[in-house]
């Protein structure tokens, strides 16, 4: 079985329902035949790599709410996060481009170390405020995956894997993307959003019929689309 997932590392819902995914998997008796592959998504493709503000004050000048209104949601957000074992710290993230992290996660795909790598920066970023637009912070990352950094340096200079990242972009907006986290399973069905942990024991089991391409819980699962997060 096949399961690809849309997401972007400056989703907050995105590392959540990272999580719920692998909890599914980790109960599901199958899950040995499992093989989960990662799609690239930008929230805010205009984001600037080098960032000022951060946490309640950056969301409130992104999105036009007030500093109260994005402190409630980010305390909302680090609940939610803490059912999951991540430590989420939202008043220290850093919005910066994910576009040069996305290129870097299919390069460390052509060496099966994209999965590693997708943690390492969902951590950073939700954890550790850390500027993951930067080359330093990136190769890091590359390093601790194992992989070559002087390559790593190159695929950033000549913009490489650029093509790639707007192509799954476009393809998932055609399977019906609307935001972020979007799991496709076995392009049979999707779970659109962080939904309960249960629907994605349901779309696991629903993924070994035939059918179309069906949303398992409908479009209310809490995600974030371009116009900024949903908690529900």
């Amino acid at each position: 079985m096949k399961i690809e997932i849309w997401s972007d590392f400056a989703c907050p819902f995105c590392y959540i329902g990272k999580r719920k995914l692998e909890k599914a998997i980790e109960n599901f008796p199958h899950k040995d035949k499992i093989e989960v592959i990662y799609r690239s998504y930008e929230l805010n493709p205009n984001a600037k790599e080098t960032v000022t503000n951060k946490g309640y004050e950056a969301f409130s000048e992104s999105k036009g709410v007030s500093v109260d209104e994005a402190k409630k949601m980010f305390d909302q957000l680090e609940l939610t996060a803490k059912a999951y074992d991540l430590d989420y710290k939202m008043s220290e993230i850093l919005m910066a481009s994910t576009r040069k992290a996305h290129r870097l996660a299919k390069w460390a795909n052509t060496f099966n170390k994209e999965h590693e790598f997708t943690e390492l920066v969902f951590d950073a970023y939700f954890t550790k405020g850390a500027n993951i637009a930067t080359d330093e912070v990136l190769l890091g990352f590359i390093e601790q995956v194992g992989l070559n950094k002087e390559e790593a340096k190159k695929v950033i200079k000549e913009n490489m894997f650029d093509d790639l990242v707007t192509n799954q972009i476009n393809e998932g907006v055609s399977l019906g993307l609307r935001g972020v986290p979007f799991f496709v399973f076995n392009r049979k069905f999707a779970v659109a959003g962080a939904q309960p942990d249960e629907h994605f024991i349901e779309a696991l089991n629903k993924a070994y019929e035939e059918g179309p391409l069906n949303h398992v819980g409908g479009h209310a699962g809490c995600g974030c689309s371009d116009d900024g997060c949903e908690v529900k």
